[in-house]
């Protein structure tokens, strides 16, 4: 084979010592990535020490906040900071006791005004959305037809009048002579009968005129009773039908009423007083159960429950001289049935509930709370009657229950707060010295200690 040839000599070189370039190359290509996989494997390792860090660090806090636990608990040797409660005294006074149900305002009268006769309205003689009285003008229907008929029913009663006088006359006549054998029995009776006709035909007649003259008066249409007129439903010019076109409503506004409804199971305290002679006081809500509308006084209970709902009708009248109740309202009615005199009355904020039932934390001395289950009787929203348990006098805890346990110490923030809502009563109480001091540092850590646990174990949620 010839030495020149290109296979021969690249088969040569091929095998020529030197130095390699593409191992070198890729050496050098795969060193930054096992420095990037360090990196991760760092980065990762730093993250879940972190983690580890925090998780640690929340765990000694929520330590640190739990009940008979402060923050620097730890760091002094197991030293327990009571926990800040808030208490109230155990008082006594009169507790009402309301029936709440939702009601109507439904008015003691509503009367759609129509004509008793036909005719063509003449004349309106109301403002619409005016104050009327029973009596009144509304409106004048054209009276010429009836008119007319009364003069023809006049004129007939005259001639049948004097038909009957004539009558009367002969009938007399017929008499004297049947006593003086001059005229037969039968003349005598038949002139009787014809003056009895002559009688009827006069009241007829008598009859017919009367109706005219009421026909004219029902041409002259009047409010029935006093209270508001509504919008017009027809107007003038228009041919009225008899009982049938409706020209306004009118409503009575004063008195008014408050139709409610109420459980059957409030329905035999609510009777006992009725019959006692009770006057009960029913207040009326607004819809959203926050403004008072209007007092008045219970005026009646329906005679049935209502089988469907379980409920009884109540009626309350009010008097309604400022007109806040406006018909078919919706409204709160709360009906004060009795009144407790002499009770028990503990907050309700210090009353909390679990499996033994109601029980609220009573102060042991001024550093100890205990648990003492109680019974409970009305409410009115604010306070709670409380039947056993408690005495008048007796401190209970309303603010801070959340962290306590039966036994658990405690440092009352009642005073403290009073003074931080008054700057100036608070200086002229607490003057300022190193005490004072020392107790707003020992305050504050605790305080942002609860708030700053609260807040990582939100954000860890």
């Amino acid at each position: 084979m010839n030495e020149s040839s290109p296979i021969r000599t690249d088969t040569a070189r091929a095998y020529e010592p030197g130095p390699a370039p593409s191992p070198v190359r890729t050496r050098r290509r795969f060193r930054p990535i096992r420095w990037l996989i360090l990196l991760v494997a760092l980065a990762a390792v730093g993250a879940v020490a972190h983690r580890w860090y925090d998780a640690r660090s929340q765990k000694s806090e929520q330590q640190a906040a739990g009940p008979g636990g402060g923050r620097h608990g730890g760091k002094r040797g197991g030293f327990d900071m009571p926990q800040a409660v808030g208490i109230a005294t155990v008082t006594t006074g009169d507790m009402p006791v309301v029936l709440q149900g939702l009601g109507t305002v439904t008015p003691l009268a509503t009367v759609t005004v129509k004509s008793q006769i036909s005719g063509y309205l003449t004349e309106i003689k109301f403002r619409e959305g005016q104050m009327v009285k029973a009596g009144d003008p509304l409106v004048q229907i054209d009276s010429r037809p009836y008119e007319a008929l009364l003069a023809q029913y006049q004129g007939q009663l005259a001639r049948d009048q004097a038909l009957l006088q004539n009558s009367k006359l002969d009938l007399q006549r017929y008499q004297t002579l049947n006593r003086q054998d001059s005229i037969s029995k039968q003349n005598v009776d038949t002139q009787a009968a014809l003056v009895k006709q002559n009688e009827g035909t006069v009241a007829a007649d008598q009859a017919l005129v009367d109706q005219q003259k009421l026909n004219i008066a029902y041409t002259r249409i009047t409010s029935p009773v006093d209270g508001r007129v509504g919008l017009r439903q027809v107007d003038q010019g228009n041919y009225i039908s008899a009982a049938s076109t409706a020209i306004v409503v009118v409503t009575q506004l004063h008195p008014i009423s408050v139709v409610f409804t109420l459980p059957e199971d409030d329905v035999a305290r609510v009777m006992r007083r009725v019959r006692a002679g009770a006057s009960l006081a029913v207040k009326a809500y607004d819809r959203g159960d926050a403004h008072e509308i209007a007092t008045g006084k219970l005026d009646t209970v329906d005679n049935q429950i209502d089988t469907t709902t379980g409920t009884v009708k109540l009626r309350a009248l009010f008097d309604n001289g400022d007109e806040e109740l406006f018909p078919n309202q919706f409204v709160n009615a709360k009906l004060t049935v009795d009144t407790i005199r002499g009770a028990t009355l503990v907050p309700n904020g210090g009353i909390l509930h679990g499996s033994p039932g109601a029980y609220v934390y009573l102060m042991d001395g001024d550093e100890k709370v205990s648990v003492r289950p109680i019974k409970t009787g009305e409410t009115d929203g604010t306070s709670t009657v409380v039947l056993s348990g408690l005495n008048p006098g007796d401190r209970v805890v309303t603010d801070g229950t959340d962290r306590l346990k039966d036994g658990a110490k405690v440092r009352v923030t009642e005073g403290a707060q009073a003074a931080n809502a008054d700057g100036k009563a608070a200086q002229a109480a607490s003057p300022s010295g190193p005490g004072s001091e020392a107790a707003g540092k020992d305050a504050a850590p605790e305080g942002a200690s609860q708030q700053g646990g609260r807040r990582r174990h939100r954000q860890s949620q």
